[in-house]
């Protein structure tokens, strides 16, 4: 069963929500840019799986263009991650 993409966005919005209600800002930027670095990484895989997969076929391209971006994505996350985790460490 397929959700519509307004759907998945909200249901993760409150995900999110969830993870980072109550915590301190310092806890809050670590855990998302975190979960924004394994997302990234997760997306890459797939999308790099997929364009193998889909050589040559019509569709090869999008797959193809998701994986270069979400690679694009993993590079700028672990960077959000590094400097969320010198936020948090300055507080140790």
């Amino acid at each position: 069963m397929s959700h519509p993409p307004g759907e998945a966005q909200a249901r993760v919005d409150a995900l999110l929500r969830e993870q980072v209600q109550g915590l301190p800002a310092e806890e809050a930027v670590v855990l998302l840019a975190t979960l924004a670095n394994r997302a990234a990484n997760e997306l890459h895989k797939l999308a790099r799986q997929e364009a193998l997969a889909r050589k040559g076929a019509e569709e090869w391209g999008n797959w193809a263009a998701l994986q270069n971006a979400s690679r694009n994505v993993i590079l700028q996350a672990s960077t959000c991650r590094d400097l969320a985790n010198r936020i948090m460490s300055r507080l140790r």
